[in-house]
């Protein structure tokens, strides 16, 4: 009975640790078709590219689309959750903790209108900004150090206009900037899973 009980509890302890080099990559956004090219779902494009650019598969698991891919012998977790932007930290908590990820490996991307189209910045905490997605998540995990990917939308619309720009869809003229940006992006997201934050920060915060 004893040795039973040292069993379980061994096999339980395995259970719960979680795995450095796995990775989960959250890119936010809206689901539906009316929200598809949005500038509030460039977190779903960036991630969509990352799965294209390994042949992954998407499936529509739990509280969203999950897909996984290898790089450089990490395990990238990709998701884009279902439970619309404001309710984004029950699908990041429930995928960090199924696929044992620590904290520190959890990578969000997020649109960010306070950046000019096109910047990044990489941060390893920081404030919601505003951004309803952001807040949740800050709400579920219990504070704001978390690893995200400020992608930048710009902010070009006058006052009380906030809103239809951000699910506005893209023009044509911020598509010559956004493939090339969302590319980047996804280096990025790359970098960070592979020479961590610090080196990544320094190359691509610029």
């Amino acid at each position: 009975m004893l040795e039973w009980l040292r069993q379980l509890f061994a096999f339980k302890k395995e259970e719960e640790i979680e795995d450095p080099m796995k990775y989960l990559v959250v890119g936010l956004g809206n689901i539906g078709g009316e929200y598809d090219n949005t500038r509030h779902n460039i977190g779903f494009d960036v991630v969509d590219y990352l799965a294209d650019q390994h042949e992954g598969k998407w499936k529509t698991e739990t509280l969203g689309d999950v897909c996984e891919i290898k790089h450089k012998g990490r395990t990238i977790v990709l998701l884009k959750p279902s439970t619309y932007m404001n309710r984004s930290g029950k699908a990041v908590n429930y995928w960090m903790t199924k696929k044992k990820i620590q904290k520190d490996n959890l990578l969000v991307i997020v649109d960010d209108l306070h950046l000019d189209l096109g910047k990044l910045r990489l941060r390893g905490k920081g404030s919601d900004g505003g951004h309803n997605g952001l807040k949740d998540i800050q709400q579920v995990l219990g504070g704001n150090k978390y690893p995200r990917l400020k992608f930048g939308i710009g902010n070009d619309f006058h006052s009380g206009q906030q809103v239809d720009f951000v699910l506005g869809k893209w023009t044509n003229d911020e598509k010559d900037i956004l493939q090339k940006m969302i590319k980047k992006a996804a280096d990025a997201t790359k970098s960070f899973a592979t020479i961590g934050i610090k080196f990544t920060m320094e190359q691509f915060n610029r």
